[in-house]
């Protein structure tokens, strides 16, 4: 390991992305924790939120690990940067998709509730932090995910429910956090290996143009969306 890598501004950066998209991605693990425990006794459910949330950072560090990899391959980082728009527009809309799920009454059924969720939902995760981490020095990439993921623990397992309640008060971070994934979104498809040479050749270094636009569309397309469901709740 070269530790010169330590002092690269683009490694603090992107441990800072890695750790900024893990903890506003994991509200809706939380909820779904908070629901799957809900009805064990009180000494089941903190062994049922530390071991479903610990097997569920385990699945994603493995899941990330394989995204970083195969991120090399041709039009896969175009495809990831389209689910991340995706994803940073639902984040933005404020869709609501884990009320319905029941609790459990094993610890067991918990954990398995958390863990299938958790496998379902780690898209948004796995894809940010993939992205961010390409966004440091290339010989620390695998350490930066390992870092950022886990010095997410603790903000994951402790952290989600206050943070929810901060969305709440300050919408304002919703809209940041999904701003991220705009950002994260531009530069994953421009240096997708299938178009970054076309690109470059037609456009120049126009990875940061890219990335503002990513931002834009997936802030203006979010806050769109939002007032649209608010419109339909209304009715």
């Amino acid at each position: 390991m070269d530790f010169s890598a330590f002092s690269d501004a683009t490694f603090w950066a992107a441990l800072l992305s890695i750790i900024v998209a893990n903890i506003l991605l994991s509200g809706d693990n939380a909820v779904v924790i908070a629901l799957a425990s809900r009805n064990l006794p009180p000494a089941q459910q903190k062994k049922a939120i530390f071991w479903g949330s610990a097997a569920a950072i385990i699945l994603r560090v493995v899941l990330t690990i394989t995204a970083v990899a195969l991120l090399t391959l041709p039009y896969l980082k175009l495809v990831g940067a389209i689910l991340l728009v995706y994803i940073g527009v639902q984040l933005l809309a404020d869709s609501e998709g884990e009320e319905h799920m029941e609790g459990k009454t094993s610890i067991w059924a918990a954990i398995r509730t958390i863990l299938i969720a958790d496998l379902v939902m780690s898209l948004d995760n796995v894809l940010a932090v993939a992205a961010a981490a390409q966004k440091g020095p290339q010989e620390t990439q695998l350490l930066l995910l390992i870092i950022g993921l886990g010095m997410s623990i603790p903000l994951i397992i402790f952290g989600s429910a206050m943070l929810l309640k901060v969305m709440e008060r300050f919408p304002i971070i919703i809209t940041l956090g999904a701003g991220l994934l705009g950002f994260l979104a531009g530069g994953m498809l421009v240096e997708d290996p299938a178009i970054k040479d076309s690109i470059q050749a037609a456009l120049g270094d126009a990875k940061l143009a890219f990335e503002v636009i990513g931002v834009a569309i997936v802030i203006l397309l979010g806050t769109y969306m939002k007032k649209r469901n608010a419109a339909k709740a209304a009715h």
